[in-house]
């Protein structure tokens, strides 16, 4: 897979999100998939469960900077910056991040293990 196939599957993964899905969003990623925020670190079923549930939900999500991809054998990185729109517990947030994501390439596909974001200034 090439740069321009894993700034793909992130976009697909985006568009995931938006759905607000919470088994098309977990098929993205591994097991031990956490994301890292300025509120700490979250583990996959902890983030799925709240979608599921409806307590978290996204009706926006874009990449506004080019990605930069960097591929280390069956190890790639993606960050871009990206705006998005939440609601948590029905209280809406407009957050505009700085994104990494790590993907790991198993059995011939592609899933993030790792995603951090850090508000952008």
């Amino acid at each position: 897979m090439q740069e321009a196939d894993l700034v793909a599957l992130s976009k697909e993964w985006a568009a995931a999100i938006v759905s607000n899905d919470a088994t098309l969003i977990g098929s993205y990623m591994a097991d031990e998939w956490v994301i890292v925020s300025e509120s700490g670190v979250s583990p996959k079923d902890q983030f799925l469960a709240m979608v599921a549930s409806g307590a978290l939900t996204h009706s926006a999500m874009q990449m506004v900077s080019e990605p930069r991809v960097q591929v280390y054998g069956d190890t790639a990185t993606i960050t871009a910056r990206v705006t998005n729109t939440a609601h948590h517990q029905g209280q809406q947030f407009d957050a505009d991040e700085w994104t990494t994501d790590v993907f790991v390439r198993r059995d011939g596909r592609w899933v993030c293990v790792l995603s951090h974001i850090t508000p952008a200034q």
